[in-house]
């Protein structure tokens, strides 16, 4: 009767398992990605690469969730948190089964606030880096021993105490310059500036310490000023930055010729340790006794060699003359083969000789017999093409020959004194002519002078003096045949300039008498004629 009621309302029994997966799955159901922002605590990294810590308020309320990172994730962080850090964390909620706890799987984190600081930080530093501010060619090495050492920092800081105390400590004989200066806030940039360009205007330090203790990217912005990179840059002075812890990274470390991770290392290497430089002197000095000691012992033995020389200088002339004669041995011994040698070789050389002697000979009577036979060849071909050559100018000569003109029906005539005559203008009525023929010649008289059928008046002799011009025309004449001529005939004046008249009378008179000897060899030569200029024509 007690347990009716509760068989009436049936009641479910929930297994912890089974529980806390029911509350996971209703958590990843109600919250599936979510954004948490607060500060971090308790911060460590396994060994595995996994990250825990745990997240609350800034504010300073009780609250705190427990959040784990795996290493996949924890890789893609670009920053190294540390506790008290204030982030933004994205992923999911979960519970941790085996404890039964709430926890947060972080996906991904950023430091909170600083989002657009950090992403000025990389405008300007790709900027300047693009100007070759932080080129490595350009960054110097500070001197190893640097007397004087000058340091920028604040002066109410404990940067400086920390610089101080460690420059006392490992190089005690240097002097150290401060130069106060704001490291934070909106004065900072402009007063660093004019302490890098009073430090370089002054030149009392050899290198210059610019430090600065840790903080937040906000604290530190000043380092990151442009005006201070430029500064830096523009300094005379090797300059070793320290600023912040190791991790803070700002643009005037990239700037200045050797970054430091605290300012504490920054005057460590601005300076040598004074045991350091003890030990280096200390191995200089045990370096140099053994130098010296080894060129003393040098020395001294050969001081000894030299001293065994000269106590006794007939020891040397034996040897000498060991010498001597161990080279008189052995030059009789390589005469003998030297000579051998050579006439070996002389016989061999003559032996060759004699072999190739004959060979020659009888390579040079080849080529003379074969010289002597294309000579026999050539001759008659040569003879041959001479004798065609002979044939062609003769037919040309004989061609050239004025008696072949003459055979053709032509005749030269002549005034009888052995002037050519080529034109009508040349005759007159009743005046007598030499007519040169093939085969004999003819005394002829002009009977009739015509030109183009027409008759010609006859010359005036009172008309001026010289010769007159040349016309066409025929003169109609008779003549008695003399030699082996065919008697009186008619001859066409015309006729006369088929015959090439000569270009000069001295070869018009020469022409004449080749034809008179050709056709009567007892006729008298024609005078010479006396060159006179004229107009002649062919017809």
């Amino acid at each position: 009767m007690i347990d009716a009621p509760e068989a009436a309302s049936p009641r479910r029994v929930w297994g912890v398992a089974a529980l806390l997966m029911a509350l996971s799955d209703a958590l990843q159901a109600r919250f599936p990605v979510l954004t948490v922002q607060g500060e971090l605590s308790g911060f460590t990294r396994a060994a595995s690469g996994h990250c825990y810590f745990s997240l609350k308020d800034g504010d300073g309320q009780a609250a705190m969730l427990r959040c784990a990172m795996f290493r996949r994730a924890a890789s893609l962080m670009d920053f190294s948190p540390r506790d008290g850090h204030a982030v933004e964390v994205r992923g999911r909620l979960a519970l941790y089964e085996p404890r039964g706890e709430l926890q947060f799987i972080v996906e991904s984190m950023r430091r909170a606030g600083e989002g657009a600081l950090y992403e000025q930080f990389l405008r300007l530093k790709a900027r300047l880096e693009a100007q070759g501010l932080f080129d490595a060619d350009r960054k110097r090495v500070p001197p190893p021993y640097a007397r004087r050492i000058g340091v920028i920092t604040s002066a109410a800081g404990a940067a400086l105490h920390d610089v101080l105390t460690a420059l006392a400590r490992r190089a005690p004989h240097a002097q150290v310059f401060v130069y106060p200066s704001p490291v934070q806030g909106a004065e900072a940039p402009p007063a660093l500036v004019r302490a890098l360009e009073i430090a370089n205007e002054r030149a009392d330090a050899e290198v210059l310490l610019l430090v600065r203790g840790g903080g937040s990217l906000e604290d530190l912005w000043a380092f990151n000023d442009e005006r201070v990179v430029q500064a830096i840059a523009r300094s005379s002075l090797p300059v070793i930055c320290g600023v912040g812890h190791e991790t803070d990274i700002t643009l005037a470390d990239l700037a200045a010729d050797v970054r430091a991770p605290t300012p504490t290392a920054a005057a460590e290497l601005a300076t040598v340790s004074r045991e350091q430089c003890l030990e280096t002197l200390a191995a200089l000095d045990r370096q140099l006794r053994r130098r010296l000691e080894q060129r003393l012992d040098s020395a001294s033995q050969r001081l000894d060699r030299l001293t065994l020389r000269l106590a006794r200088p007939g020891d040397a002339l034996s040897r000498q003359r060991r010498r001597l004669d161990l080279y008189g041995q052995r030059l009789s011994q390589l005469l003998p083969r030297a000579a051998s040698q050579r006439q070996q070789r002389l016989d061999l050389l003559s032996q060759r000789l004699s072999q190739l002697l004959p060979r020659a000979a009888a390579h040079r009577q080849q080529r003379l017999d074969h010289l002597d036979e294309r000579l026999r060849r050539a001759l008659p071909q040569q003879a041959g093409r001479a004798s065609h050559r002979l044939e062609s100018l003769s037919s040309r000569l004989q061609a050239l020959d004025p008696r072949q003109v003459l055979q053709r029906g032509f005749a030269w005539l002549d005034d009888g004194q052995g002037r050519a005559l080529t034109s009508i203008g040349q005759l007159q009525e009743g005046q007598g002519l030499r007519a040169v023929l093939a085969d004999g010649a003819a005394d002829v008289t002009v009977d009739r002078l015509t030109a183009n059928g027409a008759p010609v008046p006859p010359a005036d002799p009172a008309g001026p003096a010289g010769p007159a011009e040349p016309r066409a025309g025929r003169a109609v004449g008779r003549g008695v045949g003399r030699g082996v001529g065919r008697g009186a005939r008619r001859l066409p004046v015309e006729a006369v300039g088929a015959v090439p008249a000569p270009e000069t009378p001295d070869a018009a008179s020469a022409a004449q008498a080749s034809l008179l000897d050709a056709i009567d060899p007892d006729a008298p030569a024609p005078a010479p004629r006396t060159p006179r200029r004229r107009k002649t024509k062919d017809v």
